[in-house]
């Protein structure tokens, strides 16, 4: 009745915008350093007028003010500090005590990143990879990536791994791929570790193993990754690279579709339609398809269809039944098509004309209120 179990591996082609800052974590500062730094800041010195920056940035020793952050970024930047040149590029990247500007923190990162500064390296490849304050240039993006993970920089390794992966500004080239994204995963970084496991499940760059899929998959799914919490509990569902465990496979679906994704929401409905690891409840399928639908998963939406043509877990309703099924097949699955057919062959004009009306209704709410 539903469609197998789904396994997914994120493009990550959006290639972690979240850019970096240098992150000198808050701490408690006492009164007497927040008065030595403002001296030492006040007399010129770049590493002081730094330093102060990021106190006014984390609320550290002072109350929190992004436009006296920047003040004091720049006066170290303005003196060739690459930290701060860095940062100030962060504060011009999200408008953080300046008008937003994607040139003028292309323009500091630039200057950082001419100075060896990985993170701001890694933050200039971002920028051109997005066509952000640059025009977007791929071969500059794996330019500036390379030169920041050739430094350790596990969030420029992975970038680079992603790059090769898709032969975006380098030919492709699987086996390079697996190389840096190993290099950023044996530095615990979750996106890189989901993405090597993903390279042996398919034997891309490295011989075909399921084992090594599913170590990489749980060490990115203990750190709390929704999409490989999911992919781990493919994996038990079907017993590769693990000895088949339903129960498991629920555990890690359950993870994942708490935090809301769609994939995981459809799966462990699908477990409990079965009764696979939990004990059979339609109600409960019912409702995690549910969440997965109104998420625009096509999957679910076809599964929720086929609950309410049937009658399990909610009242029989052709009406909704035909809806979702042909919100499904509008999104090109077929086995949605041939349910919708299936449907509408018991549904009499009126109805069939209701449903297509509140299809129309619940694509351009975006799946909510249905």
């Amino acid at each position: 009745m539903s469609p197998h179990a789904s396994f997914y591996r994120p493009a990550w082609f959006l290639l972690i915008c979240a850019l970096l800052a240098a992150l000198a974590l808050p701490r408690v500062a006492h009164a007497s350093e927040v008065e030595n730094t403002r001296r030492l800041a006040a007399q010129g010195d770049a590493g002081a007028q730094f330093s102060l920056g990021v106190m006014y940035a984390n609320g550290r020793g002072v109350p929190q003010n992004h436009a006296n952050a920047v003040r004091w970024y720049r006066a170290a930047a303005e003196q060739g500090h690459a930290g701060a040149q860095n940062e100030l590029g962060f504060m011009y990247d999200n408008g953080r005590g300046v008008p937003q500007s994607h040139a003028n923190a292309v323009r500091w990162y630039r200057a950082a990143a001419e100075q060896g500064h990985a993170f701001a390296q890694y933050n200039l490849g971002v920028m051109y990879a997005n066509g952000r304050g640059v025009p977007q240039n791929h071969a500059n993006a794996v330019r500036w990536y390379r030169a920041a993970a050739e430094q350790g920089d596990a969030d420029a390794q992975h970038n680079l791994g992603v790059m090769y992966e898709n032969g975006r500004g380098v030919p492709q080239n699987h086996a390079n791929a697996v190389r840096w994204y190993r290099a950023a995963a044996e530095q615990g970084l979750a996106d890189a570790q989901i993405n090597l496991g993903f390279m042996y499940a398919n034997g891309r760059g490295v011989p075909q193993s399921h084992a090594n899929a599913v170590r990489w998959y749980r060490a990115a799914a203990e750190q709390g990754h929704a999409v490989a919490q999911n992919n781990l509990g493919v994996m038990y569902a079907n017993g590769r690279g693990v000895p088949q465990n339903h129960a498991n496979a629920v555990r890690w679906y359950r993870s994942a579709a708490e935090q809301g994704y769609a994939l995981a929401q459809n799966n462990l409905g699908l477990m409990y339609e079965d009764g696979r690891g939990v004990p059979q409840n339609h109600a409960n399928a019912v409702r995690w398809y549910r969440a997965a639908a109104e998420q625009g998963n096509g999957f679910a939406q076809r599964n929720l269809g086929l609950m309410y043509f049937v009658g399990q877990g909610v009242s029989k309703n052709l009406v909704n039944a035909h809806m979702w099924a042909n919100l499904s097949a509008a999104q090109g699955h077929s086995r949605a098509a041939e349910s919708r057919e299936q449907i509408a062959r018991e549904m009499s004009p009126a109805q069939l004309a209701q449903a297509q009306r509140r299809a129309s209704a619940c694509l351009a709410a975006n799946y909510r209120n249905c």
